[in-house]
């Protein structure tokens, strides 16, 4: 059996790549990708939580699934005003998004 430090581990470098995605990026579509990547690593983290503590219940795969439904929505939404803003502006840069005034 592989050690809860390896899934904690591994979920803690998702996470840290997403963070930089998110923070280094002007991209709207990468920044997405890398809230996507922490949403994923957070995922990993309750199903490797609720394996270890108690295996006969499935609340961590239950918290995960809601995480991948909510993470769908997001996106879902997301690329609708991404869409918006390369229609208005002809880029998707988040930079241009801050001058959008309706």
């Amino acid at each position: 059996m592989v050690p809860l430090e390896n899934y904690v581990a591994l979920s803690g470098i998702l996470f840290a790549l997403g963070v930089y995605a998110v923070l280094a990026r002007r991209n709207a579509i990468l920044v997405l990708m890398g809230i996507e990547l922490m949403l994923n690593a957070v995922s990993l983290n309750f199903a490797a939580f609720a394996s270890y503590l108690d295996p006969d219940r499935v609340t961590g795969a239950v918290f995960a699934v809601f995480v991948i439904t909510v993470a769908a929505a997001e996106v879902g939404l997301a690329l609708a005003i991404v869409i918006r803003l390369f229609r208005l502006r002809a880029t998707s840069n988040v930079d241009e998004a801050a001058e959008l005034k309706w």
